[in-house]
């Protein structure tokens, strides 16, 4: 399947969780009594629900939240979603402080200098796998 087709699979399965009929005619008139902008057509929504088309940013935004599901989820799926929370977790690790903070006063550094520390870190990156592969070659 492709990302069109997997994304209305889960726009229709959203709707019926939240008690909605999968039907255009049901997704035009919810969207458009939430959205600011511009109304979308019966056809574009249909579109949608068909696998033909993904909804911009903007609209998939009110979309997951007139259905109450994340908008990652709904875009992308649960999956993604998931791993995202993993490295996200990962991240908040207190085993990770320290690397936060460097990279926090890594992004606080004027360009030309993270040009240089971006610099470092690439030659000590590229001296590791040099060592790391006659490491292998020596045993």
């Amino acid at each position: 399947m492709n990302e069109k087709t997997e994304f209305a699979q889960r726009l229709r399965s959203a709707m019926l969780a939240a008690g909605y009929p999968d039907r255009p005619a049901v997704l035009e008139r919810e969207f458009n009594s939430r959205y600011w902008g511009r109304s979308v057509t019966f056809q574009a929504v249909s579109r949608w629900l068909g696998g033909k088309s993904i909804p911009s940013q903007d609209k998939l935004q009110v979309i997951a939240q007139w259905l109450k599901v994340e908008p990652q989820a709904l875009r992308y799926g649960e999956q993604a979603v998931s791993a995202i929370r993993e490295q996200r977790g990962r991240w908040e690790d207190p085993a990770f402080y320290p690397e936060r903070e460097a990279v926090e006063a890594f992004l606080a550094l004027p360009a030309e200098q993270r040009k240089v520390v971006r610099d470092v870190i690439k030659a000590f990156a590229k001296a590791g796998q040099v060592h790391g592969s006659a490491g292998k070659n020596d045993g």
